[in-house]
């Protein structure tokens, strides 16, 4: 596979398997590379769109309380936003990437919300407690989670992957989902919401993220039977699986030769911002879900249908 790179109209051409030239998409960002996970949005260039101008709130989330896991940046920036647009009081559990959390919350208090933000790692339990314990102290309940944080590497042969990687890899990705939700789940009530982000490498197994499908295969997995064993008492347990978006985890992830090819196999021929994920979010955290639980919604501009 390889890229002819027209950078002068942003456009390139897509080479399947065969050699031939099956498609021209749109490239979403130039070359360029991170050396920390889970990445920083402020240094990214072009920075990712996170809030769409023409979206109106119409109260789908007011007074509800959202603990959104990452939503410092990325595609949880981009919920926390459309929630906030929604009548949502937020709570922004993050690792390190003060900066991006800073501007998230300030943006969010010009929208009119209310956000916390909590720095930690959510691989201890301990801090999954804290976050819990903070979030009551000041909203008093907790009506939706999401648990968008996540790290993923790349390695080209599964005897690359180092044992301290898989091991890092399923915390984040797994550990911390499962702590946080065993937390939160005394609190919820009937009509709360769990949103889980699994991907849409799990659905074609990307053959460069084994750890990581590995994990967003599991949390298809815990999304479908803990939405089984919730049901009876209306909390709603959903999944989005995303296609390829310009986030902090692409270039944080990617040797930075590949940035411009991500999204090229998409049947739309690009990626996505951020921004147009959020309004799933919305729908699967608001009423207008209320008869939809155990399921994957898949936002990935027709890289895999079915």
């Amino acid at each position: 596979m390889n890229f002819d790179y027209h950078f002068g109209n942003q456009y390139f051409n897509y080479y399947d398997q065969t050699g031939i030239a099956s498609t021209e998409y749109q490239i979403m960002a130039p070359e360029q590379s991170q050396r920390t996970q889970p990445g920083m949005e402020y240094l990214m260039k072009p920075r990712p769109i996170f809030d769409n101008p023409n979206y109106k709130g119409s109260d789908k989330l007011k007074g509800k309380v959202a603990i959104i896991t990452g939503g410092d940046s990325g595609l949880g920036r981009a919920a926390a936003v459309a929630f906030a647009k929604e009548g949502a009081n937020l709570v922004i559990p993050y690792y390190n990437e003060h900066k991006d959390a800073e501007e998230t919350k300030r943006y969010i208090e010009c929208l009119g919300g209310k956000c916390i933000l909590l720095s930690g790692d959510i691989t201890d339990k301990n801090f999954c407690k804290n976050i819990v314990n903070k979030t009551l102290k000041t909203f008093g309940k907790i009506d939706i989670l999401i648990n968008n944080a996540g790290v993923q590497y790349q390695q080209d042969k599964l005897e690359n992957i180092s044992d301290e990687q898989f091991d890092r890899t399923m915390k984040v990705n797994v550990y911390g989902m499962f702590y946080l939700t065993k937390e939160v789940l005394p609190y919820l009530k009937s009509g709360a919401s769990i949103i889980n982000l699994t991907s849409v490498t799990t659905f074609y197994g990307d053959p460069q993220l084994i750890d990581y499908v590995t994990t967003k295969g599991a949390i298809v997995g815990f999304t479908r039977a803990l939405a089984r064993n919730l049901a009876l008492k209306n909390i709603r347990v959903n999944a989005i699986a995303p296609g390829f978006f310009w986030t902090p985890l692409q270039p944080a992830c990617w040797v930075k030769e590949k940035i411009p090819s991500l999204g090229a196999d998409a049947a739309m021929a690009r990626g996505a911002m951020p921004y147009e994920l959020a309004p799933t979010f919305v729908f699967l955290a608001s009423d207008d879900s209320s008869y939809v639980t155990g399921q994957v919604i898949h936002n990935n501009g027709g890289q895999i249908m079915g």
